[in-house]
């Protein structure tokens, strides 16, 4: 089992930034990637980033270029640096850690961005 516990999300304005960070703990080893996905209300659960242990990364389009996934392996946490931040990615954000035969979740943190 893989628990992970989010931090980090909270109120802005647009054109502002937030880090979210994800602890993982238990059975890391079986961790392939780390990311986060976001569901906004009415609306579908979608990727938002994620980070492969080789370093390879994958953005979602809307974020590409204002968001910026890393990990501290040492610390096995995932973070998402968010920058100019737009009210709609207002959104519950999750902490996902891919596993070798199964997917984790964090418990959601929510982000909201005001006009």
């Amino acid at each position: 089992q893989v628990q992970l516990v989010e931090s980090g999300g909270g109120l802005v304005q647009a054109g502002g930034s937030l880090r979210l960070s994800c602890a993982a703990s238990g059975n890391i080893f079986s961790i392939s990637a780390m990311g986060w996905y976001r569901q906004a209300p009415g609306k579908q659960r979608e990727l938002v980033a994620v980070k492969t242990n080789g370093g390879s990364t994958n953005y979602a389009d809307s974020v590409k270029g204002r968001f910026t996934i890393s990990r501290d392996n040492a610390k096995n946490t995932v973070y998402l640096q968010m920058n100019s931040l737009k009210p709609e990615d207002t959104a519950v954000y999750f902490c996902n850690a891919g596993g070798n035969l199964r997917d984790y979740w964090g418990q959601g943190t929510q982000v909201t961005v005001s006009s």
